[in-house]
């Protein structure tokens, strides 16, 4: 005895031998769960990733934008057991105003002076020697950041 196929036309699924689909019959067990979860943590994955992005793209422009004064340590000069002398040249917006932390340190690592030094000037760049005071002999010359007021 052998079985009988239909051909399938177009629109209408395989039968099998019993009349059935190939398959599981629609509708008698519901949406696979796997189908629901994996959408979920598509959904979850795709809002997480978009915050994430807004979060750094936020960060970098205030790092950019906020940057309204900056200054690079030339060189610097041990003049003294108590002087330190640094050329700093200063970049800024032609009206803000600021200051930069400068330190320096002893041969061992200790701190032996620190100071804040201002430039209110209504230029865009600026040369400037300027001299740090020290409790003992300083070995260096280090800038420590600037800011704008």
């Amino acid at each position: 005895m052998s079985v009988v196929r239909e051909q399938p036309s177009e629109g209408r699924p395989a039968t099998g031998a019993s009349g059935g689909t190939a398959g599981l019959p629609e509708g008698r067990y519901g949406r696979p769960a796997g189908r629901r979860a994996d959408r979920r943590l598509r959904i979850v994955g795709s809002v997480l990733g978009v915050a994430l992005l807004g979060v750094v793209g936020w960060a970098g422009y205030d790092y950019i934008a906020g940057q309204k004064i900056s200054a690079e340590l030339i060189k610097f000069k041990v003049v003294s057991d108590s002087t330190v002398e640094a050329h700093l040249e200063v970049h800024k917006d032609a009206g803000a105003k600021g200051y930069c932390t400068l330190r320096s340190q002893s041969p061992d690592g200790t701190e032996v002076g620190r100071a804040d030094f201002r430039f209110d000037e209504h230029t865009g760049r600026l040369d400037k020697v300027v001299t740090l005071r020290t409790t003992a002999r300083g070995t260096d010359a280090e800038l420590l950041g600037c800011h704008a007021d």
